[in-house]
């Protein structure tokens, strides 16, 4: 499988590296991962930046950095999960404090999106989110998902947002 490498209008999604770990690893131990199950311990969020690379060869999807064309600079992350965690695909976004409010999350959900329905031609896809998580429930229903009371989700807590 090779990791595709989407762009929009402002943004770059390309595959990961080592060097994204620094600032992936200060965000999920931070309170700022609280709707992501954290704060984590940093083996913990170890474990996760590792799976979000896997994924690629075992399910031929996963996650994607984002990066902020005119600069470079790393803004957050959009991913696809899957595997025995996850009763189905799983959309997934974060952005770094700094890029919030500024679109990144959307613009770059939404062209993972699109490889994945179009591209990758998934049969469904969900995101699964805390529900005190009030901006990514934003986000979500701004992408056209809604919930889906009938959908199983990983975490009971979690409500589904079905990508229809």
């Amino acid at each position: 499988m090779i990791i595709p490498k989407l762009e929009t209008e402002r943004l770059i999604l390309r595959p990961q590296t080592h060097d994204d770990w620094p600032a992936y690893r200060e965000l999920m131990m931070s309170e700022r991962a609280k709707g992501m199950g954290g704060p984590h311990a940093e083996s913990f969020a170890w474990g996760m930046f590792c799976h979000d690379l896997v994924q690629w060869q075992l399910f031929e999807v996963g996650a994607l950095m984002v990066d902020y064309k005119t600069t470079g600079r790393c803004v957050g992350q959009a991913g696809i999960n899957s595997g025995p965690l996850f009763p189905e695909y799983e959309l997934g976004w974060f952005v770094y404090g700094e890029a919030e409010g500024k679109g990144y999350a959307f613009e770059a959900a939404s062209v993972l999106r699109t490889w994945a329905l179009k591209e990758r031609k998934l049969p469904t896809l969900v995101s699964y989110i805390d529900k005190d998580n009030l901006r990514s429930r934003a986000l979500a229903e701004r992408l056209g998902a809604s919930v889906d009371v009938t959908a199983e989700s990983p975490d009971p807590e979690d409500l589904v947002y079905r990508h229809w």
